[in-house]
């Protein structure tokens, strides 16, 4: 088989287990399963996947906590890419997640095309990001985000093009629906992105689209400024 490794963390034995036949009917191997974020932490570390399917409530560690660590453990290398599950589309939780690193989220009755294509969808670096998902859980909770100077500093680093991209990135849409919206090429679209999260210190567009909103360049209600 080939495509991303996977490391699936949910406590729930047979969420864990209909995910992995998904993910391996569709060609992608999953490397190991972890019942909790203790058991998480350590089989990322051991296994080095390129991708984490995280569940956030499990006993002893919960998901946040692992991602959290998982994201800080670069000793051996690049860290894997971690996608959030959740039951609720609309938790703190999964904020607090995206804001330390993850790359994305999905809700567990994600059908199963979806979830092999968000897997190989966060190796591309492309969005993750459900629209109207993303738009009520940043409205709750951005009430709470930090402005902070180093994020508006680093906002100050972008062209009038990055920041038009970052908004419409922030809207939840592909680079290829970019493209579309704006009339650009895609490999035009991704050069923009790529010199957007390097400015901004980031490796993930869903970071990119945290510091818009915390920042205030978007707006939970969905007004640009």
């Amino acid at each position: 088989m080939s495509g991303p490794r996977v490391l699936i963390a949910d406590d729930q034995e047979l969420v864990r287990t209909g995910f992995a036949m998904i993910l391996r009917a569709a060609g992608i191997p999953v490397v190991g399963q972890a019942a909790n974020g203790h058991e998480a932490v350590a089989l990322a570390h051991e296994l080095r996947p390129d991708v984490v399917l995280m569940d956030i409530r499990m006993p002893e560690m919960d998901g946040f906590e692992a991602t959290r660590k998982i994201l800080a453990d670069a000793s051996e290398g690049p860290t894997a890419r971690i996608i959030i599950l959740t039951t609720f589309d609309v938790d703190g939780y999964v904020y607090d997640a995206l804001a330390a690193g993850a790359s994305g989220f999905l809700l567990k009755d994600v059908s199963a095309p979806h979830l092999a294509n968000a897997v190989r969808l966060v190796m591309t670096g492309d969005a993750l990001l459900a629209p109207a998902i993303t738009r009520r859980l940043v409205e709750r909770h951005s009430g709470r985000a930090s402005r902070s100077a180093a994020n508006t500093g680093r906002l100050s680093t972008l062209t009038p093009r990055e920041f038009d991209i970052l908004k419409v990135v922030a809207s939840g849409l592909s680079n290829s629906e970019i493209a579309r919206q704006l009339n650009l090429s895609e490999a035009t679209v991704k050069t923009h992105v790529s010199n957007i999260l390097m400015k901004l210190g980031v490796r993930d567009r869903v970071q990119a689209v945290v510091i818009a909103y915390e920042t205030g360049l978007v707006t939970p209600c969905g007004d640009l400024d």
